[in-house]
């Protein structure tokens, strides 16, 4: 198998390829290759000297063949002359490299400071003249082919080489989930330390004005949120909304559309919604309704939001009558799991979006089972002050890419909810009866937990998964902390909420179950004797 670079990095002459490209190389033990010094050394002679004596057609000539062959042959990093990407030859193997999982850096400088730079190094045969003139010239051509051939932008205005390296690194090693379908425009879910760094390019030059919605608890990271975005140019309206289920209501999205109405809010600026899911299901709503509809940008915080309610579309608010019953199915401009957010996470909050995880699991990807089997004792013992840089951060960024994945499958070829979709809510349906009658003060993934294994004793009543089945739903889950019985209610008034449950047609219950692990099937209409003992099985 070729080996191929770690990454591959661009810019305008002067943004700093080489010095940051060489950092990068040094902080991760790698080695460096320049393709300017790898030509040079190649034709034995200085490129502004070939340049002279054989022109641009044949000096691109050879960097083509130089680039192509560092590309199928290096394990490092790998720095671009400023023209290389032009070349259409070196586009379609940047594409190929991109394909086979490669990363290419834009390496986006000031231009100012990019000149600067320029000016000083000397012997740029491109910049013979006006050397000003002549780089702005050529950054209005490159510019859009560079946005073009990479899949990773770094702004590095103001920042040191090793600032600049750090965030090439970040970037670099996030994971990207890319999500499109039927009726979807299409968006990347990022994940990794970070993420969040990609806030100004996933929202784009349209905007002027942007919501942050956030609540109080996350202060932290809208504080990092804020600092981008200003740093973006953009005008900021700070808007902070009660935490978890009692931020979704009318009441609070009515206050915000005060606030944007009287900020002057247009169909062209923008929402970033920064939190757990309530969070950005209520800014994601806002979005959607704001207008009509207006651009916005999912920052989840928690691990819940980030394999939940941040991909898919779905926004929301509660009623007195029940949870997410009014609502826009409106997908986001790009999601951005920043897993630094996850540090601040308690312990409990962590565990109950491994509920979610452990859905995933059992609908489609068992291998998300495995991990979770796996690691159960790390997880379960989550302490974020410790999380960052440690061995299971890279456990909890497979496990939160999977997942992912799976909702992205459901949700591509089924944004609206009509079929495949449905399969997502496996445990949902006990789940949000369990919270609507704890009054939310159950956090979802817990309620979510139980509802698996009740689907799963439903299953088992009805001759369609073995004891077995039912049995490793409880220890998987119970070995990762989350609950898996509850006693907080009656029958009859679960299955009144169970008949107001979304999936219901007309009078009929309808529940999504397995029949094995990763195949899910509907089961309509059971008997009220086997809804109720399945109950009673997940009342001890």
């Amino acid at each position: 198998m070729a080996a191929r670079p770690y990454a591959v990095i661009l810019g305008m002459m002067g943004a700093g390829k080489t010095r940051v490209g060489k950092e990068v190389a040094h902080m991760l033990h790698l080695p460096f290759a320049d393709a300017d010094a790898e030509i040079e050394h190649e034709v034995g002679m200085k490129i502004p000297a070939y340049f002279e004596q054989y022109g641009e057609p044949a000096f691109r000539e050879v960097e083509a063949d130089v680039i192509a062959d560092f590309l199928e042959d290096f394990e490092g990093i790998f720095s671009l002359g400023g023209g290389a990407p032009m070349t259409p030859s070196t586009q379609r193997e940047l594409a190929t490299y991109i394909g086979h999982g490669g990363k290419v850096v834009y390496l986006d400088a000031d231009p100012q400071e990019a000149m600067e730079r320029a000016n000083r190094g000397g012997g740029r045969p491109m910049l013979n003249g006006d050397a000003n003139a002549r780089w702005k010239k050529l950054y209005k051509q490159r510019d859009p082919v560079f946005h073009e051939v990479s899949n990773v932008h770094v702004h590095t205005r103001g920042l040191t080489p090793q600032g600049a390296a750090k965030k090439v690194i970040d970037m670099v090693s996030q994971r990207i989930v890319h999500v499109d379908g039927t009726a979807i425009e299409p968006y990347d879910v990022a994940i990794g330390e970070g993420a969040m760094n990609r806030l100004v390019d996933v929202l784009g030059p349209q905007p002027k004005k942007i919501a942050l919605i956030h609540t109080q608890p996350v202060q932290r990271h809208s504080d990092r949120a804020r600092a981008l975005l200003r740093q973006g140019g953009y005008e900021v309206s700070d808007i902070v909304i009660p935490d978890a289920e009692p931020g979704k209501t009318i009441t609070v999205a009515n206050g915000i559309w005060e606030r944007l109405g009287t900020e002057g809010f247009t169909r062209s600026d923008a929402v970033v919604g920064l939190g757990g899911g309530a969070a950005t299901d209520l800014a994601g709503f806002v979005a959607a309704t704001w207008m009509r509809g207006i651009r916005y940008v999912n920052c989840p915080t928690s691990l819940l939001a980030m394999v939940d309610a941040s991909t898919g579309g779905k926004t929301g608010i509660n009623t007195p009558q029940g949870k997410n019953l009014v609502g826009s199915f409106y997908t986001p401009a790009g999601v951005l799991a920043d897993m630094t957010t996850l540090a601040s996470l308690p312990n409990d909050i962590f565990i109950e979006g491994l509920g979610e995880v452990a859905k995933s699991g059992f609908i489609r990807d068992s291998e998300i089972l495995h991990i979770l089997e796996e690691h159960a004792g790390e997880l379960r013992n989550f302490n974020g002050q410790a999380f960052l840089g440690s061995p299971l951060e890279d456990v909890v960024a497979e496990l939160i890419e999977r997942t992912v994945r799976v909702k992205a499958y459901h949700v591509s070829s089924d944004l609206k909810e009509k079929g495949l979709r449905e399969f997502l809510n496996y445990g949902h349906t006990l789940g949000h009866a369990i919270e609507k009658l704890e009054h939310f003060r159950w956090r979802h993934g817990n309620a979510v937990a139980v509802g698996m294994v009740y689907a799963a004793e439903l299953a088992n009543i009805m001759g369609l998964i073995d004891r077995d089945l039912v049995d490793y739903h409880r220890s998987l889950l119970s070995s990762l902390g989350l609950p898996t019985s509850w006693n907080g209610g009656s029958f009859e008034d679960v299955l009144a909420l169970m008949h107001r449950d979304k999936k219901a047609r007309g009078n009929e219950l309808r529940f999504v179950v397995l029949d094995s692990i990763g195949h899910v099937v509907h089961l309509d209409n059971p008997s009220v004797d086997d809804v109720e003992e399945a109950f009673r099985r997940i009342q001890h």
